[in-house]
């Protein structure tokens, strides 16, 4: 007699799966998305279900504030993270009727919780009372102390203080568009940035929007969009996309019309890079393996370095708990490590755009400072930077481009980024 199917969670159930997940085993969202509960649900509940887990991650400083008034001594990590998920809800429009029923019943249905519901039915009805007015009060929550102290060194509170802000208000969803990005933006109702960005507020589903099943754009965060538009290559070139998973730069320098070569270590993410290309109907030469290992000689090269990525707090709140910095100092090794060889594959006269998706200095200017004394006939090209829409402020001394997820605040801010543009004589 065949078992029984297993119910299918609820996205509240699911959320705070990926909670634990997170605050307890140090995974990050992305890592749990093509396994577990998450592959059970439908696009929209699963889509709701990440959406409850990130928000509450973004709010979990001012979800512990509401809470240590009601409690006497803090819960189970297990009853911490549905009492967290619940007050997220109640603070931001939640029927508080159905949220608190569904906390009572998520420490319930766990033998080592289920005596606390008494305890959790009652915190929640406390909160709910004057759970938004309460929310609203609180300060934009701090990044944990790992990353905020570093951060404050190189950039100062106030700037790190904006930064958080950032954080926590989220990111729009941003295109790029394999051509005409004016037309794609009218079809979508978007905002064209001054970079050539499209950005949507609240799109929703992606793949049910105009133009994705087309292939006329791409996910992409607009900071994301400009290392490729600094490396400016023309129809023909020989380019390598050192580092191309998912994808977005890769189709970026194909529609250029360039010759490209895209690398990556991970036969899973380089699978999605051929997704990709052939849902926009683009082309690149695609080569799974080490990036140290590779051998060629190339017109111009983007590095999109493997970074602590965070840059992406805005998109991806889980990852200042799920990391603590110890990978810090094997990343900028890497970097360092992989920068010499993309320099080793230039052409003469060639140009490399090295990137990171990181906040952190040791892990952008730095790298470029050494570079320029290692290497003493490198040049690094500041015209490149001259783009429509590239504030001059956001040039840096040695000659690179800082943006911050603060920039553009009035329009939803941009991922953290550095990017610079190496010439080799």
């Amino acid at each position: 007699m065949p078992k029984p199917a297993r119910p299918v969670p609820t996205p509240r159930q699911t959320a705070l799966t990926l909670l634990n997940q997170v605050l307890v085993d140090g995974r990050l969202i992305s890592e749990q998305a093509a396994q577990g509960a998450l592959t059970r649900l439908d696009p929209a509940d699963r889509a709701r279900a990440q959406r409850l887990a990130l928000d509450t991650l973004r709010g979990m400083e001012r979800a512990d504030k509401l809470l240590a008034r009601h409690l006497k001594k803090n819960p189970p990590l297990a009853v911490r993270n549905i009492l967290r998920l619940a007050v997220m809800e109640l603070a931001t429009g939640g029927d508080a009727h159905g949220v608190v029923n569904e906390a009572v019943n998520l420490t319930a249905a766990n033998k080592r919780t289920q005596t606390m519901k008494g305890m959790v039915n009652a915190v929640l009805r406390k909160v709910a009372e004057t759970a938004a007015q309460d929310w609203a009060k609180q300060r934009a929550p701090r990044l944990p102390r790992w990353l905020r102290d570093p951060l404050v060194d190189g950039y100062g509170p106030e700037e790190v203080a904006r930064m958080e802000q950032a954080h926590f208000v989220g990111a729009p969803l941003d295109i790029t568009a394999k051509s005409d990005p004016q037309a794609v933006c009218d079809a979508l109702g978007g905002e064209l940035l001054p970079t050539g960005t499209i950005r949507l507020q609240d799109a929703g589903q992606v793949s049910a929007l105009p133009g994705f099943d087309a292939g006329d754009w791409w996910v992409q965060d607009a900071a994301a969009a400009l290392p490729a538009r600094v490396l400016n290559v023309q129809p023909g070139e020989t380019v390598l996309d050192m580092c191309a998973a998912p994808g977005g730069k890769t189709m970026q320098l194909s529609a250029a019309g360039a010759d490209v070569t895209a690398l990556d270590i991970s036969e899973n993410r380089m699978a999605r890079v051929q997704e990709n290309l052939t849902r926009t109907g683009l082309s690149a030469r695609l080569v799974t393996g080490d990036a140290l290992d590779h051998q060629g000689q190339y017109d111009a090269i983007l590095l999109d370095a493997p970074c602590s990525a965070t840059g992406t707090i805005r998109r991806h709140p889980d990852l200042p708990h799920a990391k603590d910095g110890a990978e810090f100092g094997a990343l900028i090794e890497l970097q360092a490590q992989m920068l010499a060889h993309a320099l080793s594959l230039l052409k003469p006269g060639g140009r490399l755009v090295y990137a990171t998706c990181s906040l952190l200095p040791d892990e952008g200017e730095c790298q470029v400072e050494d570079a320029l004394e290692l290497y003493p006939d490198l040049q690094i090209d500041r015209t490149a930077l001259d783009m429509p829409g590239v504030d001059p402020a956001w040039q840096t001394e040695e000659g690179g481009l800082r943006l911050l997820p603060s920039f553009w605040r009035k329009q939803g801010g941009m991922d953290g980024f550095y990017m610079a543009c190496l010439r080799k004589p």
